[in-house]
């Protein structure tokens, strides 16, 4: 995990702008050109003061249309997820790295597209103001496209999930995989494999967050 350490993005410093000042702000974001086909801005949702921060990859179809984070079908199967896991999401931070939805036509649907470099580090600076400001003890990426916005690119989903790193971000670090990706699965039997080891993720960020595990990194 040295690699991985190393790319610690720093944490921007709140000053006397709420998160609620952020939120207006962000409403009128022009930082990169994916506004132009976005219904509006979907900024984070949750307790400012929250324990746990959720950053997903961005707003969906259903998300971008209803102004809201994680309200899609993807969005459903994490709920789902948390409440199997013990975790209320009420008290849950959930946001994602890139605030505008991004999309391609077909027919009459509009398929989620994935953001590039240039993008997620435009909107970079909107993620550093929430987690400045919510300040949670333990923050978690969903997915690749959040782990390279808060870690950088020495860190893989596919090696480092469920690991818990070290970095300035937060008290306690980790990733784990997008719910999209479960969506995504070849068929039933694997979904289900899929969720269940993903509900184990929760599991242990939830005993992370009631202090029932160690503070070192590592598994």
């Amino acid at each position: 995990m040295a690699k991985a350490e190393r790319a610690k993005p720093k944490v921007a410093t709140p000053g006397r702008r709420t998160l609620a000042t952020v939120r207006r702000e962000a409403a009128d974001c022009r930082r990169c050109d994916l506004w132009r086909r976005a219904t509006q801005t979907v900024f984070g949702e949750g307790p400012a003061r929250a324990e746990l921060m959720l950053v997903g990859e961005q707003p969906g179809d259903v998300e971008d249309r209803e102004g809201e984070p994680f309200v899609g079908p993807a969005g459903r199967l994490l709920r789902e997820a948390l409440d199997e896991a013990g975790i209320d999401v009420r008290r849950v931070y959930l946001t994602n790295a890139v605030k505008h939805f991004k999309w391609t036509p077909r027919g009459k649907r509009r398929i989620h597209e994935r953001p590039n470099h240039e993008e997620v580090l435009a909107c970079h600076f909107w993620l550093e103001q929430e987690i400045a400001r919510v300040r949670p003890r333990v923050l978690v990426a969903l997915g690749a496209i959040a782990a390279g916005a808060l870690f950088g690119p020495a860190v893989r989903v596919t090696r480092d999930r469920g690991t818990w790193l070290a970095s300035p971000l937060a008290e306690h670090v980790t990733l784990t995989v997008h719910p999209s990706s479960i969506l995504r699965a070849p068929d039933a039997a694997a979904r289900r494999d899929a969720l269940a080891q993903f509900i184990d993720d929760l599991r242990a960020i939830g005993a992370r967050i009631s202090g029932r595990a160690s503070p070192r990194r590592g598994r």
